[in-house]
C-alpha cells in the first residue's frame, strides 16, 4: 500500500573526508527491503572545512561546541540545496549521522558534530541524529551502527564489507547479527596520497607500482587489535597512535607505503572472510580495483560489484533506515554487534524551533 511509503533523507559524512553525502530514500516503513534511493548527491568540502574536521581533535570543549553549531549550519544548507536542486517535497525526517570528531569508548567518549536543532531550524523539517551516543552510554561500543541495516536490507549476502576510512564487516552468525572493525582502509591511503598531492589512488595505480615493505608488513599485522575478539571498533586517535608512527619510521616511499597497506587491508579482511562467501562491498574504497583484486586473493572468492549508486549511497540509506526505526521507536542498535546492555532505539530527534 502506498499508505506504507516514508520518504526521507539520509546524511553521512565519513572519517576519509570525501564530502558530504546525501541520499533521498523511498521506504516501505513496513517491509523495509522494500525501498529506492530516488536521488543522492556527494558534496565535497572545501579545503578550509577538511582542514577543520581533520583538526578538531585538537579542540578544546568550548570550540568543539562552536564547531557542532556551524557545521550543523553547512549541513542545513547543503541539505536546503539539494532539497531545492531536485525539487523535493516529501519529507518525513532527515536521517543524519554527523562527522566524528571524537571515538573513544572505552574512555565513555563519542563526538559527532551536526548540531541536530540547527538543522531542524535551517530545514524547517525534523531531524534524527546522535545515534552513537546511548549506545556508549549503555556500555557499547557505539559502532559500528551499519548492521541492522545489513541484517534488514541486505540479508542475501554472506558478509557485507565496507571500505571507508576503516574496513567494517557484518555477519550473521548463531542467529546473531557480528559486526566490527577490521583494520583501516583509505583513512591511511589518502593521508599518504595527500602527500604528493593526490587525494586519492585512484584505482590503486601507484600501489600496485610499489614494492612491499616485508618488516612494516609484518609489524602492521602484529597490532595488538587485530588479536583481539569483536565487538571492536576504530577511530582516528588509534590511527594517530599506532599506524602513522609506525609506517613513517619504517618507509618513506610513498608507492612502496600504498602498496604494503593495501596488502596489510587484504590479508586482514581475507582473515575475516571465508572461503567462496559471497560478499556486498561498498564504500569508497570499492572502486580501489587493485585492493579488490588483493582482497579476493585473500579471502579465496570473487567478488561482484554492484551499482554505483549503492556503493557510493549505502550509509546514509541506512542512517536513513536507522532514522525510521527511531521513529517507531523500534531497535536500531544489537547488543550483538556493540557490546552494549541490550539492544535499543538509539538516536534523539529534533523538530523545528522558530
Amino acid at each position: 500500500m502506498q499508505d506504507n511509503y516514508i520518504y526521507c533523507i539520509g546524511l553521512m559524512s565519513g572519517t576519509s573526508l570525501d564530502g558530504i553525502d546525501l541520499a533521498y530514500i523511498k521506504m516501505n516503513s513496513q517491509s523495509y527491503h522494500d525501498f529506492e534511493i530516488l536521488k543522492a548527491n556527494t558534496i565535497p568540502y572545501s579545503d578550509d572545512w577538511k582542514k577543520k574536521l581533520q583538526e578538531a581533535i585538537t579542540y578544546n570543549k568550548e570550540d568543539l561546541k562552536l564547531l557542532d553549531v556551524i557545521y550543523g549550519e553547512l549541513l542545513g544548507d547543503v541539505l536546503n540545496n539539494f532539497i531545492k536542486t531536485h525539487v523535493i517535497v516529501n519529507i518525513d525526517f532527515i536521517a543524519s549521522h554527523g562527522h566524528t570528531i571524537l571515538h573513544q569508548p572505552e574512555n565513555g567518549i563519542t563526538l559527532q558534530i551536526g548540531n541536530g536543532q540547527v538543522i531542524a531550524n535551517s530545514t524547517k523539517q525534523k531531524v534524527v541524529c546522535d545515534f552513537r551516543i546511548q549506545d556508549v552510554q549503555l556500555g557499547g561500543q557505539g559502532a559500528p551502527l551499519v548492521p541492522i541495516g545489513d541484517k534488514l536490507l541486505f540479508s542475501n549476502y554472506d558478509y557485507c564489507l565496507n571500505l571507508g576510512g576503516f574496513a567494517n564487516i557484518s555477519y550473521e552468525k548463531d542467529s546473531q547479527r557480528i559486526a566490527f572493525d577490521i583494520c583501516p582502509v583509505n583513512i591511511v591511503l589518502n593521508y599518504y596520497t595527500r602527500k604528493i598531492d593526490l587525494e586519492y589512488d585512484d584505482e590503486g595505480k601507484i600501489a600496485s607500482e610499489g614494492k612491499i615493505n616485508i618488516e612494516l608488513l609484518r609489524r602492521l599485522n602484529g597490532l595488538s587489535f587485530y588479536q583481539e575478539l569483536p565487538p571492536k571498533s576504530l577511530g582516528l586517535e588509534w590511527v594517530q597512535e599506532n599506524i602513522l608512527p609506525l609506517v613513517d619510521k619504517s618507509e618513506t616511499d610513498i608507492p612502496a607505503i600504498l602498496r604494503t597497506f593495501v596488502e596489510h587491508v587484504a590479508m586482514q579482511i581475507g582473515n575475516v572472510v571465508k572461503n567462496n562467501a559471497t560478499i556486498l562491498v561498498t564504500g569508497g574504497g570499492a572502486f580501489n580495483t587493485f585492493l579488490m583484486k588483493r582482497i579476493e586473493f585473500f579471502a579465496q572468492t570473487k567478488i561482484k560489484q554492484v551499482s554505483t549508486e549503492l556503493i557510493d549511497y549505502k550509509e546514509a540509506l541506512i542512517f536513513a533506515l536507522l532514522g525510521m526505526l527511531k521513529t517507531q521507536n523500534k531497535v536500531n542498535c544489537l547488543q550483538s554487534v556493540t557490546g552494549a546492555k541490550k539492544d535499543h532505539s538509539s538516536g534523539n530527534i529534533f523538530y523545528p524551533q522558530k
